[in-house]
């Protein structure tokens, strides 16, 4: 068809709806360099304000995975993914990854790096000695079919659109559009291939949403939308006021993730995977209940076949496998420790995870820029989460970092990420599920 974008831009901006066809050729427009920057931006911010319908979203979905190239399974595989919203110490994927294919489930996870003050899992598994972590995508098709498992760093060459609008939507305040983050998140996992989606969609202070209202809405049009192009799925919610588990930073993150995947590690993080993990078994057919997927990963967890999972998966990647038995090695090797301590007793009643998320990315564990390099040796850890009861002198932070100029940076922000009060209720973590 003709693509008129003034008569298209006009039409969102009114209220309108668009066609198939209409949207098929604005993606195609941006793809062949037709359509310039200001008006796509133009048309981004019209669908800020008035919104697309569910029609619309799964057009433009299935247009920007369709964009590129697009990874094709037997539907008898039945390809699990997980997509977090993103979040501060959010290393589930590290532990679900080598968790559900334990248990007999097959998953492929593209992943990118992190931006800001969330981190990434590509960033966390490369804290790993020779772990490869861009496949190509024979490498990985040929991985998920011998052990059941692979993760790889997003290929330039699936959902390629997706990336030309999002990149200007970071930069023209429109990435806070439900229909453009579910297109944006579903494009990919659309073109990955897989079978059904588990969404775990986060709230909170170091969460992109930061009401509940806001995360429920996006999980029920991550769902909807899902379903709509023929998925199984499921949303979480979960609460990211403060961070999940113990440690925050990217090799220190992986050392909890051992220490989850060798049946200890923090129970919040525990819940969380045993959890999550349970409902990508039921969507595979592994399990029939979520019931009898939560004992699958339990058993998995307590009885060592997810930890040497997880060696198979570093080995198969260029790793070095024996890190799992040893995880003193990858914990993180500073030159100096700092402990922030509590000058009252009481409850922990505040630990903000955008303040710590700032306070490591301040250290050196995170991103200004894409471009900019991770020190994956710098950490926090946090002695004490929101209900634990404190004592005077007690120590709440740890911090892990290799030159003053770096404590310097970070202090402002982890002065005032914690409180101690008369009370303090501890917060539920997952707070509900959208099938």
């Amino acid at each position: 068809m003709k693509f008129n974008p003034i008569e298209f831009i006009e039409k969102k901006r009114d209220g309108g709806c668009h066609t198939k066809e209409e949207i098929q050729a604005l993606v195609d427009s941006v793809m062949n360099s037709r359509l310039p920057d200001y008006q796509l931006a133009a048309w981004l911010m019209a669908v800020y304000f008035n919104g697309l319908d569910e029609e619309e979203t799964m057009y433009l979905t299935k247009a920007l995975a369709n964009s590129g190239e697009t990874i094709i399974y037997a539907d008898n595989e039945k390809i699990i993914d997980k997509h977090s919203t993103g979040g501060v110490g959010d290393k589930t994927t590290l532990i679900l990854i080598p968790l559900v294919a334990a248990c007999g489930a097959t998953i492929s996870k593209l992943s990118g790096p992190g931006l800001g003050y969330t981190g990434g899992t590509v960033d966390k598994l490369e804290s790993i000695p020779n772990m490869k972590i861009h496949l190509s995508e024979v490498q990985f098709r040929r991985q998920v079919e011998n052990i059941g498992c692979a993760v790889s760093g997003h290929s330039a060459k699936l959902a390629p659109a997706e990336k030309k609008f999002y990149k200007l939507r970071d930069v023209t305040g429109t990435v806070p559009s439900i229909p453009l983050i579910t297109s944006s998140i579903i494009s990919k996992k659309l073109a990955g291939g897989a079978f059904g989606y588990l969404f775990d969609v986060k709230f909170g202070s170091g969460a992109f949403m930061r009401k509940e209202s806001d995360a429920r809405l996006l999980a029920e049009s991550l769902v909807s939308i899902s379903k709509k192009l023929g998925k199984k799925c499921i949303a979480v919610i979960t609460n990211m006021e403060q961070p999940l588990g113990e440690f925050v930073g990217n090799s220190a993150e992986v050392y909890e993730s051992i220490m989850v995947l060798s049946g200890s590690g923090p129970s919040d993080t525990r819940e969380l995977c045993v959890t999550l993990g349970a409902y990508m078994l039921n969507m595979a057919d592994i399990c029939s209940t979520v019931e009898e997927g939560l004992l699958l990963c339990e058993n998995a967890l307590d009885n060592g076949s997810a930890l040497a999972k997880f060696a198979e998966l570093i080995k198969a990647q260029g790793g070095d496998p024996l890190i799992v038995f040893n995880p003193q090695s990858i914990f993180p090797s500073t030159k100096l420790v700092y402990e922030i301590k509590s000058d009252k007793k009481g409850y922990l009643s505040k630990l903000d995870a955008k303040l710590i998320g700032e306070g490591l990315r301040a250290l050196g564990g995170g991103r200004q820029k894409q471009e900019d390099k991770i020190d994956s040796a710098v950490a926090i850890r946090l002695l004490a989460k929101v209900g634990s009861p404190i004592k005077n002198n007690e120590t709440i932070l740890k911090l892990y970092y290799n030159t003053q100029e770096q404590i310097d940076r970070a202090m402002p922000y982890l002065n005032i990420c914690w409180n101690v009060s008369d009370r303090a209720e501890k917060n539920k973590l997952i707070i509900d599920y959208i099938k």
